[in-house]
């Protein structure tokens, strides 16, 4: 009865320290008296007590590591470059990934700053920040070859920061902000120089048509003193041309008095002077145009007789 009992204690002891289980997404390496025997999956696994033990486990989730190189640009500027590495163990090289690297993590940052720190040296402070995915992917082809020899692959490097100095941020700052400034500039000058030459542009055309109303104008005035000449002269008999311009004249003579008294806000100042006076002024008109005309019939003579010399010359 006792040996029974023994026996059964130590199966229970023998299942207990025998049965053991692997989490999801995780790989159990078993060696046997110190030496690999097999990989373990999720799941319930049993190993010979005393003989077999469980060496360790490894995830097979893609995990990430983030990278923070210090590093100098081309002009002399130092920065902080933040690559960001997704990693994961091979299926089929779960024992190279567990056996061949003590520290995964360390072993990949030295191969992100050994390529960063031979990349950014070479690149100006703003190509830095245009051809960041140029140096991600420069990272990603470093690691897939080294890491590959070690059982991991390489999902994605992301360079997911660039940290210049403070200062030179600040420095940057400006210099956008005064390009700004400067297009701003340039842009209301522009909007200025075209509201000045529409203006131009407006007011030449208001006089052109300023002038062209004018010129109408007078033309009318003049067509329809002739007209008015004209009937007068055949309704009234014994009038003359002379008349007729006296009257015309005396009559715009009143209108202008009428319009002058119409504006309210008029300032006007009417000297001493007599309807009477349209006589003097329709002479001085005459004499005028006859003076004029004389002038121009001498003149034509002289053009025509270019050799003609004077009396007693």
């Amino acid at each position: 009865m006792g040996f029974i009992i023994f026996i059964v204690i130590f199966a229970l002891i023998v299942l207990v320290t025998g049965l053991f289980t692997v989490s999801q997404q995780t790989a159990a390496l078993v060696e046997r008296f110190g030496k690999f025997n097999k990989v373990s999956s999720a799941g319930l696994n049993f190993k010979i007590p005393l003989i077999d033990r469980v060496a360790g486990r490894i995830s097979l989730r893609v995990r990430q590591l983030d990278v923070r190189v210090e590093t100098k640009t081309k002009d002399n500027v130092f920065v902080f470059v933040i690559v960001s590495v997704q990693y994961y163990v091979i299926p089929e090289k779960i024992v190279d990934a567990f056996y061949k690297l003590q520290n995964t993590e360390a072993q990949i940052t030295s191969y992100v700053y050994d390529v960063v720190r031979a990349r950014v040296p070479g690149i100006t402070l703003d190509n830095v920040f245009e051809t960041k995915d140029d140096i991600a992917q420069a990272v990603k082809t470093e690691l897939e070859q080294i890491m590959d020899d070690f059982g991991y692959g390489i999902v994605k490097t992301l360079v997911t920061d660039i940290d210049p100095d403070a200062n030179v941020k600040a420095s940057m700052n400006k210099i956008n902000a005064a390009q700004r400034l400067r297009v701003a500039a340039v842009e209301e000058a522009e909007a200025d120089k075209i509201r000045v030459v529409k203006a131009a542009e407006a007011e030449a055309e208001s006089k052109a048509l300023s002038g062209k109303g004018i010129a109408d104008q007078r033309t009318a005035i003049v067509k329809g003193l002739e007209e008015s000449v004209t009937e007068f002269k055949q309704s009234v008999d014994g009038t003359s041309s002379q008349d007729v311009m006296n009257l015309v004249l005396m009559t715009q003579y009143f209108d202008t008095l009428k319009d002058v008294g119409l504006g309210s806000n008029s300032n006007t100042i009417l000297i001493p002077h007599a309807p009477s006076g349209m006589n003097d002024i329709s002479e001085q008109l005459r004499n005028a145009m006859i003076t004029a005309n004389e002038v121009s019939k001498g003149s034509r003579g002289a053009s025509h007789n270019p050799h003609k010399q004077a009396p007693g010359a």
